[in-house]
């Protein structure tokens, strides 16, 4: 007996009509999905403060090596000429996924735009923001960004001492994927200003306003050992809704003079406030201002940090304060700069202007020598914290002073 076969149209619109059930249950199986879509906001996943950083070179290219700390969708980069003198292009941009060194996970690399096109021209003194690209950025993520500039020349902008290992080439081989051609490496990160992705409208971001023990020095070079690094991998873990980190320290920094980079009162506006999904600005910074002996007060900090927690609180933002850490051994330490690091201090404890404080000072101390850092700690200059103090200042930052309304 021969079976009857089904006509193929019959199968057709039974598929036709299978297909149609699925779409209409698509809102109700996933309906957390569509309100992230219709609700959300971009926040913040990384960034690094800029500077002037030597003299740009043309037809160069750069592949920067990033950090993702918030994962999320349609992923913004946002580039800088912030110390130019001139325009510069930028013809060919990219982002990918890191395999190895300069290698890029294949299928990962795809061309970022800057409003519908494939180049953008950045005026001198000016940022430009990416258009989104499709797609998710999970969490703890080696972002890599490469970018072409067929004409850079005159002062470069980006971020001087990056303790993570970039790549450049000469030519335009933004959009390889293997490191063939990428012979060349760097510590610093060129041009790149900050990452960006669209997360749930809940999830906001904390932003480190800091100096070179923010920015890392003394720390593992490549292995993502600053401390806002370890509080990120705490905030992954956390029932909390900051999950976005954006380290803005600058070796050699000072809160009320520039020098090395502008004062974190100068660059408040552009490193911290104009970051997207900012909740919290993280400050602690103080100790190049007391130890140059300029004749800086500890007045003249007070009026400093008050100062910047006005303008952050007016931009709507919490301020969680920190001590000045113990610098005993130092070359510029002396009993003058310890009396007003103590000042200062007190006043950060007990003013209450401050949303939250954490007490760096505290966690990092020799309880047998207080105007030293602990031995344990010491990254060997008396100044700047190992892996492990690092991890000690993340680990005494109260989760929940971040997540502040």
């Amino acid at each position: 007996m021969t079976a009857r076969r089904t006509p193929v149209r019959v199968l057709l619109a039974v598929l036709t009509a299978l297909l149609a059930a699925v779409a209409a249950a698509l809102p109700q199986a996933f309906p957390a999905v569509a309100r992230a879509a219709e609700t959300g906001h971009d926040v913040v996943t990384w960034a690094a403060s800029a500077d002037r950083l030597g003299e740009g070179v043309a037809d160069r290219a750069y592949r920067l090596v990033v950090r993702t700390s918030v994962g999320g969708a349609d992923l913004r980069i946002r580039l800088t000429n912030a110390f130019g003198d001139r325009p510069v292009t930028f013809d060919s941009v990219y982002a990918g996924v890191q395999q190895e060194g300069a290698t890029l996970v294949r299928g990962s690399n795809r061309r970022l735009g800057f409003g519908g096109a494939h180049s953008v021209m950045i005026p001198a003194g000016g940022t430009a923001l990416s258009d989104a690209l499709p797609g998710r950025l999970p969490a703890a993520t080696d972002l890599v960004v490469s970018l072409h500039s067929p004409d850079a020349a005159g002062p470069a902008s980006g971020h001087g001492m990056a303790l993570q290992t970039s790549y450049l080439t000469q030519g335009d081989h933004t959009a390889q994927e293997s490191g063939d051609r990428w012979s060349g490496t760097t510590g610093s990160w060129f041009y790149l200003d900050s990452v960006s992705v669209r997360a749930n409208a809940s999830t906001g971001a904390v932003v480190a306003l800091g100096d070179s023990i923010t920015d890392g020095w003394q720390s593992t070079v490549d292995l993502d050992r600053r401390w806002p690094d370890y509080l990120a991998r705490r905030l992954q873990r956390a029932d909390t809704q900051v999950k976005g980190v954006a380290n803005e320290g600058i070796s050699g920094n000072k809160v009320l003079a520039d020098g090395a980079g502008q004062s974190a009162l100068n660059r408040l506006q552009r490193d911290v406030l104009s970051q997207p999904g900012v909740r919290t600005v993280f400050l602690f910074e103080g100790v190049n201002d007391i130890k140059a002996h300029t004749g800086v007060t500890a007045q003249d900090m007070i009026a400093g940090y008050r100062e910047i927690v006005r303008r952050a609180h007016a931009a709507g933002k919490c301020v969680v304060g920190a001590t000045v850490a113990p610098f005993g051994g130092w070359s510029e330490w002396d009993p003058a700069a310890e009396s007003v690091r103590q000042e200062v201090n007190a006043f950060l404890r007990s003013s209450g202007e401050f949303d939250a404080v954490t007490d760096f000072d505290r966690i990092l101390r020799s309880p047998y020598d207080p105007e030293r850092i602990l031995p344990f700690f010491d990254g060997g200059d008396h100044l700047h914290p190992n892996d492990k103090g690092m991890q000690a200042m993340a680990d005494a930052v109260d989760l929940t002073a971040l997540d502040c309304t």
